[in-house]
């Protein structure tokens, strides 16, 4: 890579438009309009991926209601959090694509509008059918405004270190609403209902959408064609929705019965037809040849990962202090406010970090800080105290999320062409939301399995702590992997 990137002179402008010099008087009204422009268009985007990484974790605290009011079983509540996460990771490709061709702002607001719909009758479901519907339905809509979120950001802020800090503001966002879930479930599923924790979407994305239509320019690719592949869209969702209910199949019957090999092998044959259909096509959802640029592959195999992780943690620490520990929704959110604070550190020091050892040690250090607190919870007991198996490891979890997310989505980003823009956020946010939903249905299958469907506190405290254990194997995988794959050196 050169020493002295392309594009300098639009790197300091924006410098200047995100951070005024001192001095600099002569010109200071144009570049306070040009900073506060471009920190509206910053604060939508980022309102906007709040709102869908919120959805992720939001439900987590309020299962049990949702168990007893719509009649939901065990494998209901898991398709309540896998019908948004699989809708979400398989048409993100998807959402990204049709930001590039038809336009960001156009596609941030149908999104929205989408998603907001679906929370309202999510919130209004009588039966358990139709929560898991309208969680799916939520999905899309995230799936096409997570994406048009990122490559809002990066179009309004040139490539180099100020983008960088916008990039980390957007991940410390995205991390903050899946480590706040808990907290906004908490609160709201106790002062009024289960309900609430979709219903308050509706006012949500309402003032996103006000906000987005003041301050949000559109744009497009201008190389790009005016095509969808849906077929492509279908092939992977459906692929990654019958892996993921084949995984969760094996918590009952096991790896080896027919109801979980059938649809795990369904499963990766339509994954595999959805390869086949990318190498053939002329303009493919997800075009194989981007996977041959290292920063892209690599970065996305490091998020998908550490997704696999990170995502799964928020499950497990809010049924662990509720199931085991006692507390209630309330107070288990609560619990891991100092955890939610801790991942919007860890996204805030990254930048800075990046500057002095590069964005490859970054995110390797933040994935061995982040195995560090799971292996720390991994030793939770049934007897438990909140500073030892919840404050603790749970700072150190999400510090090194934090750390490892913010470089990844930057070298991620940064080698992107203009006309894939779209594509290449698509693809990372895929990457995040896929590995959680696999991860969460693995680690879940790993916990039921050491439980031996036992409902004691000592017996699921076990099967949580192998989880931890799994997420502890996870994310070394995913540090050694990132050490020996990620570009050495690059221009974030």
């Amino acid at each position: 890579m050169s020493h002295v990137p392309a594009g300098t002179e639009n790197d300091t402008a924006s410098e200047t438009a995100l951070y005024p010099r001192p001095g600099a008087d002569h010109d200071s009204g144009a570049v306070g309009t040009r900073s506060a422009r471009t920190w509206a268009v910053i604060l939508a985007a980022c309102a906007g991926q709040f709102l869908v990484v919120l959805d992720v974790s939001v439900v987590n605290v309020a299962l049990p209601s949702m168990r007893t009011d719509l009649g939901l079983s065990t494998t209901g509540l898991q398709w309540v959090l896998n019908a948004y996460s699989i809708a979400f990771a398989g048409f993100m490709l998807l959402g990204g694509r049709a930001a590039d061709i038809f336009g960001r702002k156009r596609m941030f607001l149908a999104g929205l509008g989408v998603f907001t719909v679906a929370s309202l009758a999510g919130g209004l479901a009588q039966e358990g059918w139709q929560l898991l519907a309208a969680r799916g339905v939520q999905g899309l809509g995230a799936a096409v405004l997570a994406p048009a979120t990122l490559t809002i950001l990066t179009a309004a802020v040139p490539a180099g270190p100020a983008r960088t800090r916008a990039i980390a503001t957007w991940a410390a966002v995205g991390a903050g609403g899946g480590a706040a879930g808990g907290l906004v479930g908490g609160v709201l599923t106790d002062v009024l209902s289960w309900r609430w924790v979709l219903l308050i979407n509706v006012p949500a994305g309402g003032l996103v959408v006000l906000a987005a239509v003041l301050w949000l320019t559109e744009s497009r690719a201008k190389e790009a064609r005016r095509r969808l592949d849906l077929p492509g869209a279908v092939l992977v969702t459906g692929g990654l929705a019958v892996v993921a209910y084949g995984i969760v199949q094996t918590e009952q019957s096991g790896w080896t019965a027919a109801v979980t090999l059938v649809p795990l092998l369904g499963g990766l044959l339509l994954l595999a037809a959805f390869l086949l259909v990318e190498a053939g096509t002329k303009e493919p959802l997800m075009p194989l040849r981007l996977f041959r640029v290292r920063a892209v592959s690599a970065a996305n195999a490091g998020m998908l990962v550490t997704g696999s992780a990170s995502f799964a943690m928020w499950f497990f620490m809010t049924v662990y202090a509720q199931n085991v520990l006692g507390y209630t929704p309330l107070e288990a959110g609560l619990a891991l406010i100092p955890s939610s604070l801790s991942v919007v550190l860890g996204s805030k020091l990254a930048p800075l970090l990046m500057r002095r050892i590069g964005a490859r040690h970054v995110a390797v250090v933040g994935a061995f800080v982040g195995a560090a607190g799971f292996g720390w919870q991994s030793m939770m007991t049934a007897d438990g105290t909140f500073l030892r198996t919840i404050l603790g490891p749970g700072i150190l979890m999400m510090v090194g999320a934090g750390l490892a997310m913010t470089p990844l989505a930057a070298l991620a980003t940064a080698s992107a062409a203009p006309g894939e823009a779209g594509l290449v956020s698509g693809l990372v946010n895929t990457s995040r939301t896929m590995g959680g939903a696999i991860g969460l249905a693995i680690l879940s299958t790993v916990a039921a399995a050491r439980t031996s469907h036992g409902t004691g506190p000592v017996a699921l405290t076990e099967g949580y702590a192998l989880a931890f254990r799994t997420g502890t194997g996870l994310l070394l995988v995913a540090a050694v992997l990132m050490f020996f794959w990620l570009p050495r050196h690059s221009d974030t």
